[in-house]
């Protein structure tokens, strides 16, 4: 079989500064490494604001970071862009093509692509289409969620969304109702491909319950109700907490990072749940199954998603799943014994856990839900999706 050779563009992917960063993404691309048939070069551009705002610690350590790196049989290549405050972002793809492309010409004169890849709609997907014209080459554009739901409705980057949905040569999406979005901006159909998210067997796996308790220093006797993702208003956490009032005697565990942490924490002290709300900061990848293990349900009050890596990450953890009603979710918990979905409001929540609570699904049932999914799985349906773009 040809080998395809494959420029992959992402801004998000872990690094030795922010590790859990895009860190599905990786996963993804390490699985395409390993099978052997695809010359990868994977893309991560880096955007820093000006001098002096490019001093500031977060920044700062993303400046040190090595142009070119290997990880997990990747060649990771790092050019910078500037990043404009105060734009909301409109300007982002056009500075991050600009970026790569001398670096992707360079490449491709040395030794031929086949195929422009974007990781996400947006920035990602605007530059990635943006190269792909410039060498003659077919682009694919991915979409993940927020990616689309955000930028695709934001007044400076909408237009750019949807030439860039318009104009790939092929898209995928994560879940069958993001696609039915992509269409919506003007998409067509007909290009679109559901590619489901992968999983990591040998780490999301069932523990035992008392010893992943033990390790993060929670009782034995008290439910526990665990919550991964950023501490941003659109994974909704405040919604958690403010259930857990109508949930006797729950604990609940916040694993992530993010800019709500103060405003949850004074929320939090407010419904006199200090003792009750635990904030466990960021949590690494490879430990999150200790997170998920000690939990008897995993919340996540999302305002949108695509298909969530944590709801497939806790089925197969078998810990069932409370969440929205959207689209993704709707695709993944197609039995009760995965979970509930209930509307964005705490009693509506707090009703959902407390009836899985009171008659907990068998843990064997709930990894059934995760049983589709893996990253062997995964990787063999993107490059064949590359593979169809690649051959016209």
């Amino acid at each position: 079989m040809k080998w395809l050779r494959v420029l992959s563009l992402s801004t998000l992917y872990p690094n030795a500064s922010t590790p859990n960063f895009g860190v599905f993404v990786e996963r993804q691309m390490q699985a395409v490494a390993a099978r052997g048939d695809v010359d990868l070069v994977m893309v991560n551009p880096l955007g820093l604001p000006p001098f002096p705002l490019s001093l500031h610690p977060r920044y700062r350590s993303l400046r040190g970071l090595d142009r070119v790196e290997q990880r997990g049989g990747v060649s990771v290549y790092r050019p910078r862009f500037v990043l404009l405050p105060g734009t909301g972002g409109r300007f982002n793809a056009r500075l991050e093509a600009a970026a790569v492309l001398p670096l992707a010409r360079e490449m491709h004169a040395k030794q031929p692509f086949d195929l422009v890849d974007a990781q996400f709609f947006y920035p990602d997907g605007p530059a990635a289409l943006r190269v792909a014209q410039a060498l003659n080459l077919p682009c694919s554009i991915k979409a993940r969620g927020a990616d689309v739901h955000y930028w695709g409705h934001a007044p400076g980057t909408v237009q750019q969304v949807r030439d860039a949905a318009i104009g790939a040569s092929g898209l995928l999406a994560v879940s069958s109702g993001l696609a039915d979005d992509l269409v919506t901006l003007g998409a067509d159909r007909t290009k679109i491909t559901v590619h489901r998210t992968g999983l990591d067997r040998t780490i999301f796996q069932p523990l035992d319950r008392a010893e992943s308790r033990a390790k993060l220093g929670l009782p034995a006797g008290r439910p526990v109700l665990a919550c991964v993702g950023a501490l941003i208003e659109r994974k909704g956490q405040r919604f958690a907490i403010e259930a857990l009032v109508q949930v006797p005697d729950a604990i609940l565990v916040l694993a992530g990072a993010g800019p709500d942490e103060a405003q949850l924490r004074s929320l939090t002290a407010s419904l006199g749940l200090a003792d009750r709300v635990r904030f466990l900061g960021a949590v690494p990848h490879a430990d999150l199954p200790v997170v998920l293990g000690a939990a008897d349900l995993f919340v996540l009050p999302s305002a949108s998603e695509g298909l969530a890596n944590a709801w497939v990450e806790a089925l197969a953890c078998g810990t069932p799943v409370v969440t929205t009603p959207i689209p993704g979710a709707q695709e993944l918990l197609t039995d009760p014994v995965f979970g509930r979905m209930a509307e964005r409001d705490p009693a509506a929540f707090a009703s959902a856990i407390n009836e899985l609570l009171a008659a907990p699904p068998p843990r064997d049932k709930v990894l059934a839900g995760a049983a589709q999914f893996s990253w062997e799985a995964n990787a063999a349906a993107l490059v064949a999706h590359w593979r169809n773009l690649a051959a016209g």
